[in-house]
């Protein structure tokens, strides 16, 4: 639909939200509590005076923030889309802001039409804790060892049943397959980066604090290999904290590229240069 002007109105509409996940019980809406799902669905209320349902491209859990998550809903709206936008980011909350707002065809849909996810968490690595920084790291004063987190990320490439690092929906296949896993260091700071095509419930957070077990010297590299194999979630380290957890990005147009070379991943061990 198109209005008097050229532009776009309402309809089936998606968008890109980043939110401050720290005073949220999650994205999906619960019957008490504070949501990111809730304070979306609030907000289209507000605005179009119609109760709009939302739809996530992943539920992520509470604490766990947001620079890319992706969201779709019917609009009631008949003015441009860009004034929807505008009348969106002036209503929500200063934790929860849409990056973008656009059209989508009724058969995208953002979780299932999902190529791929980047999620990154981070660890701040020192003797003393930073207040100003604890609700977005990890704070960790044991000193860790990059190379044995480095080798251990890189056993978790490729095709594997994760069903030692979290749960499915619904009762669905524990088989994910990881593109790129991998940690980058600044000084103190440690950061994971992991690119999948869908992640289990918790995954990337118990994924994190076994790499971290290994980092510390608790476990060898060798037994990340064992725990993947076990499919028994009692045997991984329990989830790392909430905070340091960010969901960066979800792709639906381009393959996703190795983090170091820019490098189109086109299947396991295998690149197509850009």
């Amino acid at each position: 639909m198109q209005t008097q002007d050229g532009s776009t109105a309402g309809g089936y509409l998606r968008a890109t939200v980043a939110y401050d996940g720290a005073d949220f019980l999650g994205f999906q809406w619960q019957p008490a509590g504070r949501t990111v799902q809730g304070v979306l669905e609030a907000a289209l209320a507000q605005v179009t005076r119609t109760a709009t349902r939302v739809v996530g491209s992943g539920r992520t859990d509470s604490g766990v923030h947001a620079q890319g998550q992706v969201i779709a809903f019917h609009a009631a709206w008949r003015h441009p889309i860009a004034d929807l936008h505008r009348a969106l980011n002036a209503v929500l909350p200063a934790d929860v802001v849409l990056w973008d707002l656009r059209p989508a065809p009724l058969t995208w849909h953002p979780r299932f039409s999902a190529l791929w996810r980047h999620y990154r968490y981070t660890v701040l690595n020192q003797p003393l804790r930073s207040p100003l920084d604890r609700r977005y790291a990890h704070q960790i004063a044991q000193p860790l060892d990059l190379a044995a987190m480095q080798a251990a990320a890189a056993l978790l490439v490729g095709e594997h049943d994760f069903a030692s690092f979290g749960q499915p929906p619904q009762g669905d296949s524990t088989v994910r397959r990881l593109f790129d896993a991998r940690w980058h260091t600044d000084g103190s700071w440690f950061t994971f980066d992991v690119v999948g095509n869908a992640f289990l419930r918790g995954m990337v957070r118990r994924l994190v604090s076994t790499l971290l077990y290994v980092g510390a010297g608790v476990w060898s590299v060798d037994r990340v290999a064992e725990i993947l194999a076990s499919r028994d979630r009692a045997l991984a380290a329990p989830p790392a904290p909430a905070c340091g957890l960010c969901l960066m990005h979800v792709e639906y147009d381009t393959r996703p590229c190795d983090f170091e070379t820019g490098d189109v991943i086109k299947e396991q061990g295998k690149r197509e240069n850009l």
